[in-house]
């Protein structure tokens, strides 16, 4: 007696219990998948009516080939698991009354099993453990995603490009929702903890502490969940960097120090030590330590033979050298160890100032004016010229960091504030702090 299979009862619904009707729309189908595809292949898949008796017949010992499984669940609209597993709901009398006789030979019965065991369910349960929700083209499509938000931010920056990482966010945790075989599942975390991870770094250079450091916390732990180093010291740095700008540097200086404690000769300590450790001991005035980290930095640069240019600065790639001595001059103007901020200044000037970032040309000049004010002697006409530089270079995309040196360069000129640089500084600097974004900044600050 045939088996009631979903498939026996969708082609009887649809009138297709021939050969010549289904095999018509069966070639229909497939040459609709093909162009859908993009695979020419599927457009020769034709149905023998050998074939077609035994799924109509459910006399199957294993599913039909790949190819077959997919133009059948174009046309049907359900899983092959589901439309060769037995129909409990159907009328198996109708269906047999439906059926002509055959003159074929009884089949001998088959060796007995235990239970309830069959083949077909074997086989249908192994592909349900590995359907998959995201294919490969989901997942490139989510990694382009990124890398494009990755490239472009130091041209668009965090206002422009957060609606695309955030998108590629919850996409990554929808699917996440859904079942997947461990390798496309992995992937699926790695690509949301990175999704996370541009999301924390972008709060942070609008000012939103609070929100960086929750989804730095999440890229931490979905990479460290899957054994993703690299993401998860890159999450610890990020972190780092928000718990610095919110001004709790000794909890940024502790947050990097575990992570490259774990493992200190990995290339992603090289930013856990320059922009983690050397930036926020340098707030807490502790320059011995602060020529320690740096020292390390630079040793772990030669030892990982690292660019010596300026890296994009949201990078997941390690630290290039020029960066690392940014953030050494970063470190030393909060140590007002103004002979060694000149002098690391000088060293980059030429990679800085040829480099795509225009926050980054922005950040040295505000730290080169402050370490002129702070001079036995010092120059305030060309540290406000570099300040409103600064400004200017940043035009209409201020981001927090640049917004902080350049509000504290304003306080340092406090003293001279009658001096006429010291006015157009303050003046512009008014003016452009004015804009929403940096409004926004200034009210997270205070």
């Amino acid at each position: 007696m045939p088996r009631t299979t979903l498939l026996r009862q969708l082609l009887q619904q649809r009138h297709l219990t021939t050969h010549e009707a289904f095999a018509a729309q069966y070639e229909r189908a497939a040459a609709r998948l093909a162009k859908l595809d993009r695979d020419p292949r599927l457009a020769s898949l034709q149905v023998s009516p050998r074939q077609f008796d035994r799924w109509y017949g459910g006399e199957l010992l294993t599913l039909p080939r790949p190819d077959a499984c997919r133009v059948l669940e174009h046309m049907l609209g359900r899983p092959v698991s589901e439309l060769f597993s037995t129909a409990y709901d159907g009328d198996s009398a109708h269906d047999r009354s439906e059926e002509p006789p055959t003159c074929r030979p009884a089949p001998s019965p088959p060796p007995p099993r235990e239970g309830d065991e069959n083949p077909l369910d074997i086989v249908t349960r192994t592909r349900q453990l590995t359907a998959s929700n995201a294919d490969e083209a989901t997942l490139a499509f989510l990694d382009t995603s990124l890398e494009g938000s990755t490239s472009r931010y130091e041209q668009d920056g965090p206002y422009v490009l957060r609606p695309q990482a955030r998108q590629a966010w919850q996409l990554a945790h929808t699917l996440l929702d859904g079942r997947q075989p461990p390798r496309v599942r992995r992937e699926l975390f790695r690509l949301a903890a990175r999704a996370s991870g541009l999301l924390g770094y972008m709060a942070v250079n609008t000012g939103d502490f609070a929100l960086s450091e929750a989804y730095c916390t999440e890229a931490r732990d979905l990479s460290r969940e899957i054994g993703d180093l690299d993401t998860e010291l890159w999450a610890c740095g990020t972190l780092s960097f928000s718990l610095y700008y919110a001004g709790r540097y000794g909890e940024a200086d502790a947050c990097a120090a575990a992570a490259v404690e774990r493992v200190p000769r990995h290339a992603q300590s090289i930013r856990l030590l320059a922009n983690g450790r050397a930036r926020a001991l340098g707030k807490t005035g502790d320059w011995r330590a602060v020529e320690q980290v740096l020292g390390q930095a630079l040793h772990l640069s030669d030892l990982h033979e690292v660019p010596v240019g300026l890296t994009p600065c949201i990078s997941f790639e390690p630290y290039g050298r020029a960066r690392t001595l940014a953030n050494a001059v970063t470190s030393h103007v909060a140590l007002r160890n103004t002979a060694q901020v000149l002098r690391d200044a000088e060293h980059i000037d030429d990679l800085v100032e040829h480099s795509s970032s225009s926050w980054s040309r922005s950040l040295v000049r505000l730290d080169v004016a402050t370490a002129l004010l702070q001079q036995r002697t010092p120059d305030i006409d060309q540290a406000m010229v570099l300040g409103r530089e600064a400004l200017r270079l940043c035009g209409d995309t201020p981001i927090s960091s640049v917004y902080q040196r350049s509000r504290d360069l304003h306080e340092q000129a406090g003293p001279w504030r009658d001096h006429p640089a010291v006015r157009d500084y303050g003046d512009e600097f008014r003016t452009w702090s004015s804009q929403p974004a940096a409004l926004a900044m200034a009210s997270s600050a205070s």
